[in-house]
């Protein structure tokens, strides 16, 4: 009986174990299609988060990285996640309008950057150091502030891609879509900003190949940081209006369709239109009306909050 008993006990543990293996399986596949799902954003969220590093010292570069980092996972796993979560078993109504609010404010920073730029005004190119702790702490504040609005898209479309599993599942899914997409966005972060020192490395080996390549490196990087400050500004212009499109009309409130409905129109025809190249056409049609409606909107928001006396009189 004792024999039986444990031969018993066994064969639970083993189909307890199959039955674990397999709801590993099944958190690794929804997890990998909710990254995929949520790639977009996650191109827009590497190409944003550089600009914040401009100015600031060598030394310091990995350092805040890593702050910009861990604020990031913390906006995901103690913020994004049990709210998404929530409001989705209880009021998914909800979701749609708390998107638009962040791709308004991603509308707005895009806008404003560019209204900058287009007023002649100039940034303070005074490494963040110089000035002391605050202003680094200024810059952390208001990447992981970004990155607040960026992690929100991608968590809700990665939530949008389990919602057909039980809670427990889409949890483990999405705290694995969490670590994995931060993990890949702030290495490529990182990267990119000490390409320059890896540059410089280089170019004291005593190849001259390798000298060459590392010169190249240290040359090209301002211009590729340039470059991606440019491209960040676009991103939220682009995610910010999609958003907004996206949300406000069809797969949304359901409160303007038109947008939607006229964009995605146009898209389908380029690509009926095109042939091999129409996915490519089509999706730059809608990425370029993405852009327009943010700029437009964040537009709107900029000239509203510079009407708005926001300062107190210091007269008393």
């Amino acid at each position: 009986m004792a024999i039986g008993g444990l031969i018993g006990l066994l064969d639970d543990i083993a189909a307890l174990a199959k039955l674990s293996a397999a709801s590993l399986d099944d958190v690794s596949a929804a997890a990998g299609r909710a990254t995929a799902k949520a790639a977009g954003v996650v191109v827009d969220d590497a190409a944003v988060t550089p600009q914040y590093l401009q100015g600031v010292t060598a030394e310091r570069e990995l350092a805040i990285v890593k702050q910009i980092a861990l604020g990031s996972i913390r906006n995901k796993l103690v913020f994004i996640l049990p709210a998404a979560l929530l409001l989705n078993y209880f009021l998914p109504a909800l979701l749609p309008i708390i998107l638009m609010v962040g791709g308004t404010y991603l509308a707005f920073e895009g806008a404003e950057k560019v209204w900058h730029k287009l007023s002649g005004g100039h940034v303070d190119e005074k490494p963040a150091v110089e000035k002391g702790p605050e202003a680094e702490k200024k810059i952390v504040s208001g990447a992981v502030r970004t990155d607040l609005i960026l992690s929100a898209e991608i968590m809700v479309i990665s939530l949008a891609s389990v919602s057909h599993q039980g809670f427990w599942s889409q949890l483990a899914s999405l705290v694995v879509v969490a670590f994995i997409i931060t993990i890949l966005v702030y290495g490529v972060v990182a990267l990119l900003v000490k390409m320059d020192d890896i540059g410089l490395k280089l170019a004291q080996r005593g190849s001259s190949g390798m000298q060459t390549l590392g010169r190249g490196l240290v040359t090209a990087m301002p211009k590729v940081l340039a470059t991606i400050a440019v491209v960040g500004t676009i991103a939220m212009l682009w995610v910010g209006g999609h958003i907004l499109m996206v949300n406000l009309g069809a797969d949304g409130a359901g409160w303007f369709n038109a947008p939607y409905e006229w964009v995605h129109h146009i898209e389908h025809e380029i690509r009926e239109a095109t042939g091999a190249l129409g996915g490519l056409l089509g999706w730059s049609f809608n990425t370029l009306c993405s852009a327009v409606i943010g700029f437009l909107v964040g537009s709107v928001v900029v000239g509203v909050l510079h009407l708005v006396p926001f300062k107190k009189s210091h007269s008393a």
